[in-house]
């Protein structure tokens, strides 16, 4: 070969190579061609200015619909979009929130959606692994859920509020937070951009957007605030001493006021709960439609409920149509619906002792 031929073919192999290099400079790290890592690296950089990372979930006290195996949420980042609820199974909140939470899994979850529900208690018998299973089973809830009861992960997020959703986007940032009900048309369209943004930045296809979850209207005309029975927050007990624990008997008076609670009878008063020591009563004057209450029993007890001094004509689920309820199981019973939302009495005739009362909701 001449030297002409060599210099010239010398020339050709030289720019192949150079081509070769220069095309592999410019491949992503992830699949999805060119424009997905510089798109990558800008709108991480634009992220780590505006939002924080996720906090993983710390000391868990068990987990359930995992099979048994414990899960974090670094094994998800790069890979899921994730939506983490904290949540405690006695809040009508909470249970208000859970089909929305729900469907969102059914419809999502193998497009790239992981929800973690954490529970973190507000009451005691919450900490008990088989009463959360079983407020798992009987709220048809089939994602993971973490057990939070020393509040670890709850304050790794400085939470403050049941419920409280947290979205954290394929790169580890929470790019979106809701307190309380609501927003769930809001809430699922920044989902559904969450996961437009992974399926794209993993090279994959199909389609994310889908009509929105149907929002069930719930006409809240509650005026009465949160009451509890236990001597850290009963600051609205009417009679008896506030803020005490032990034995004492009540006497209600002849006038009483709105939402302020009334006992009668021998009542024991703890940290978190009032238990009768034998036949008792409860009177509270409320403005609302529905009434809920959380409270237990050792032993099965039955309570009669009465408004404005009439057998209920609208009782809730959990009364029977002769406007009785048993209480046994540590949860949240539905005493009032339908009502308008205008001043009643309520009046809970305790038939015999170990009722354990923490507090009536209202909606």
């Amino acid at each position: 070969m001449n030297p002409q031929k060599i210099i010239v073919s010398v020339i050709l192999l030289a720019a192949v190579v150079g081509g070769i290099v220069y095309l592999n400079s410019q491949k992503a790290s992830r699949s999805g061609g060119e424009s997905v890592e510089v798109k990558t690296n800008i709108n991480k950089e634009k992220k780590l200015a505006r939002y924080e990372p996720a906090k993983e979930i710390t000391t868990p006290d068990g987990f359930i619909n995992t099979d048994g195996e414990p899960i974090t949420i670094s094994e998800f980042i790069g890979k899921k979009v994730i939506l983490v609820d904290f949540w405690t199974y006695s809040c009508i909140n909470c249970q208000r929130t859970t089909p929305y939470l729900n469907a969102w899994y059914e419809k999502y979850k193998d497009k790239g959606l992981v929800i973690i529900g954490i529970h973190t208690p507000e009451f005691e018998f919450e900490k008990i692994y088989q009463n959360v299973l079983d407020a798992t089973e009987r709220l048809g809830i089939k994602y993971p859920v973490v057990l939070d009861n020393d509040y670890s992960t709850w304050t790794a997020y400085q939470n403050r509020f049941w419920p409280r959703k947290y979205l954290i986007d394929i790169d580890g940032f929470i790019v979106y937070d809701h307190i309380g009900e609501g927003a769930y048309e809001e809430t699922e369209k920044k989902i559904q951009e969450t996961l437009s943004e992974r399926q794209a930045l993993l090279g994959e296809i199909g389609t994310i957007s889908q009509p929105l979850t149907k929002e069930i209207s719930i006409q809240n005309g509650a005026k009465s605030p949160e009451i509890y029975f236990g001597a850290s927050r009963n600051e609205r007990l009417g009679n008896g001493a506030q803020g005490t624990l032990g034995v004492q008997n009540f006497t209600q008076p002849k006038n009483i006021s709105s939402n302020t609670l009334y006992l009668d009878g021998q009542w024991d008063i703890t940290d978190e709960y009032a238990e009768n020591k034998g036949m008792a009563k409860i009177t509270f004057r409320y403005k609302a439609q529905y009434v809920y209450m959380v409270a237990s029993a050792e032993n099965t007890v039955r309570v009669k409920i009465l408004i404005d001094g009439l057998a209920i004509q609208t009782p809730g689920k959990d009364v029977d149509e002769n406007g009785f309820i048993t209480i046994q199981k540590d949860q949240l019973y539905t005493l009032v619906a339908g009502l308008s939302s205008e001043e009643h009495v309520l009046e809970i005739i305790v038939e015999n002792p170990g009722l354990r009362a923490f507090t009536f909701t209202f909606g």
